[in-house]
């Protein structure tokens, strides 16, 4: 009843103010971004229409965030992120918190998107078209260029969000991208994001969230034992955060 109560009074809120201010906002920090990408630095320009963008709407929604393995960071390393997806709120937990520079893998198709493609393009997102091998290994050696000095790559390997919060079957490809690019993989574990916003809808509730960043996987130690294996490890490390679900 407490919480029906607390749904409905926040209603007027994300109606009249949060998500108008939301659609402006995003215009111009991806404008603002752009910008900054274009004429004076990626990484910079990335902090600005990511970590604040997502620090700012966070604050707004609001969301609490809690960051947990801090440590098994290095800011100088660049890592292939892999996380579980609960919600579209996982992009505002993982950009505003994680603390490094990361691009994130978007498919071919969303480069077409008027506005979309262009500003993720210019602060350096990566687009990847797997139906065609020669411009896949293009974007690869693309990626590789990148992908330096702390700059990472974010990638869910469930490929859609959970509704439970359960973990999906990973996809390979996304490991096979890892295997190309040769960069350790940090796994970390999304907590709650599903109730601030749950998946195919616009029920924004405030709550808590956590982040779990585990301790990152050397690519060679997988070498041989191969992508089932590392697949494995992956899901067993970022399962192991999550809490148990009735």
């Amino acid at each position: 009843m407490m919480k029906r109560l607390l749904f409905i009074l926040y209603q007027p809120y994300k109606w009249l103010f949060f998500l108008p201010f939301l659609f402006i906002n995003t215009i111009i920090f991806g404008i603002l971004a752009v910008i900054v990408s274009a004429f004076f630095n990626q990484k910079i320009g990335s902090y600005i229409g990511g970590v604040v963008w997502s620090r700012l709407n966070s604050i707004l929604t609001p969301m609490f965030a809690k960051v947990e393995g801090r440590k098994n960071i290095n800011p100088m390393q660049s890592y292939v992120v892999v996380s579980n997806h609960q919600s579209v709120y996982d992009i505002f937990l993982i950009y505003g918190w994680l603390g490094i520079d990361i691009k994130w893998i978007m498919k071919k198709e969303l480069r077409k998107i008027p506005g979309v493609g262009f500003g993720s393009e210019k602060v350096g997102h990566i687009f990847i078209d797997r139906s065609n091998s020669k411009k896949a290994l293009e974007s690869i050696n693309e990626a590789k260029r990148k992908l330096v000095d702390g700059t990472s790559v974010v990638i869910f390997p469930e490929g859609t969000r959970s509704k439970t919060g359960e973990l999906g079957q990973f996809k390979r490809g996304a490991f096979k991208i890892a295997f190309d690019l040769n960069l350790p993989i940090l796994p970390i574990t999304v907590i709650n994001t599903k109730n601030i916003l749950p998946t195919n809808t616009i029920n924004i509730m405030p709550g808590r969230v956590k982040m779990v960043i585990h301790e990152p996987i050397d690519m060679r130690d997988y070498a041989e034992k191969g992508d089932v294996a590392l697949i494995d490890e992956v899901k067993h490390r970022i399962a192991s955060a999550l809490p148990n679900i009735s």
